[in-house]
């Protein structure tokens, strides 16, 4: 049967460590990047062209013209599952915000006006199907063997990239301690040898670099005896509280531990009037109260920071820094520094 989109991609689960061996067998750990999760198609015969497949099925190869005019390096009856990312020429680095404008442009005008200076690459981890065989009963070992094969038999190179695999777990280790200081570049994913592509399934586990830091709570939502999601935020070099992002929910000893020494705000707070989201990117609002930001949490992040300075993902609350002073807390950075590595 050929593949064809929308085609579910296989997916992971994060982890704290990497799962023994005993559980999954012989392991496989690849680099995780910060991107947009997408399944590329080469025509099975003459006619058609590149197909760009993201997460939830959409098609947004017209958002891609330099990928779609680098198809002829691929051969027909191709399907990959990688990942999307963007350079930006300007800062010298990958972007995720440039990854948006990109995916955003709606004009076949914007779209090639992006090209030059926010450039993409399809980073490729798995090879689902090749010359209109389908391949993902087959082990993983065995796939990734046809991807790399594939790569070195067809001379790919940009914007076509092959993801950096390794089966040394000490490597790995390595990859997650100083490969996730560079920008785009955010853990790693671990996968069996032995492991069939399941779609929809998720069957990988990824580890995530976190970093430990400080912020000042400047409101809740639950209440204020049970807090449930922390807002939090930094000053800037002006003095003002800036928005950084916000925990998940909170275990039932820390948020009694909050809720008994959490203050409510009086009028003047630097954030009366504003709304925040429920979710990076999302236009769901929370219902918050607003607290005397007098606070400091200490908080585990990721390192996924927006370019604005806020953190994508919800960080984890680990304990309140009753010994720290607000004045005490990082200053707000449009890439907040998380110096501390667990």
């Amino acid at each position: 049967m050929v593949l064809r989109p929308p085609v579910e991609p296989m997916l992971a689960q994060a982890v704290e460590s990497v799962p023994g061996p005993g559980v999954l067998g012989e392991l496989a750990f690849e680099q995780k990047f910060d991107g947009y999760r997408a399944l590329l198609f080469t025509p099975t015969g003459a006619g058609g062209g590149l197909l760009l497949q993201t997460r939830r099925g959409s098609l947004v190869q017209d958002r891609f013209p330099d990928l779609v005019a680098a198809a002829d390096k691929l051969p027909h009856g191709l399907v990959l599952d990688g990942e999307l990312i963007v350079w930006d020429t300007k800062a010298g680095q990958l972007s995720f915000e440039g990854l948006q404008r990109r995916t955003a442009a709606r004009s076949r005008r914007s779209a090639h006006g992006l090209t030059a200076p926010l450039p993409a690459f399809f980073i490729a981890f798995d090879v689902l199907q090749q010359d209109d065989n389908e391949l993902i009963n087959y082990p993983y070992s065995q796939r990734r063997l046809r991807l790399e094969t594939l790569f070195a038999a067809h001379r790919l190179t940009s914007p076509w990239t092959l993801c950096p695999m390794t089966t040394d777990l000490i490597k790995a280790e390595q990859w997650l301690e100083s490969w996730t200081e560079v920008s785009g570049v955010e853990g790693i994913v671990v996968k069996a040898m032995n492991q069939p592509y399941r779609p929809g399934h998720r069957g990988w586990y990824k580890l995530r670099r976190r970093n430990t830091t400080e912020a000042i709570i400047g409101a809740i939502t639950g209440t204020m005896i049970r807090p449930q999601v922390l807002l939090l935020g930094r000053r800037d070099a002006y003095g003002d509280l800036l928005s950084i992002g916000r925990t998940a929910p909170l275990r039932a000893e820390l948020a009694r531990l909050v809720g008994g020494n959490v203050t409510a705000a009086e009028a003047g707070h630097p954030w009366q009037g504003w709304r925040f989201a429920s979710a990076w990117g999302s236009r769901d609002l929370l219902d918050v109260t607003l607290v005397r930001p007098e606070l400091v949490a200490e908080i585990s992040a990721d390192t996924a920071v927006d370019r604005g300075g806020v953190f994508r993902h919800p960080v984890r609350f680990k304990r309140l820094r009753l010994d720290m002073t607000v004045e005490e807390v990082p200053l707000f950075s449009a890439s907040p520094s998380v110096p501390k590595c667990e």
